[in-house]
């Protein structure tokens, strides 16, 4: 059964800390990957913090296995984007519940 989990992404040794998100070299294949995982339903949502250094993402899969194999295709992998931590996310407030 897919469970939620949270992914953090640290910027990588190829980010350019002086260009924004979509300047970064290979901006259109990673945005293209992800946007396809969205379309998937794998990441339920996701985007920079505040820092612009880290991104979280909520994904639903059924293991840390299943994302690490899936985000390894990402063509930023370990060159803009390094997970940092992967953790099970147990959801006990959800306003989309209510109608």
């Amino acid at each position: 059964m897919a469970t939620f989990h949270v992914v953090v992404h640290r910027s990588g040794p190829e980010w350019n800390h002086g260009a924004p998100l979509e300047g970064q070299s290979g901006w259109e294949a990673h945005a293209d990957f992800m946007d396809g995982l969205v379309h998937e339903g794998f990441i339920v949502l996701g985007g920079p913090l505040f820092d612009e250094f880290r991104v979280v993402h909520v994904i639903e899969a059924e293991s840390e296995e299943e994302i690490r194999s899936t985000l390894a295709r990402d063509p930023w992998s370990g060159t803009h984007l390094v997970i940092a931590a992967i953790e099970p996310w147990t959801i006990r407030l959800d306003a989309r519940e209510q109608a």
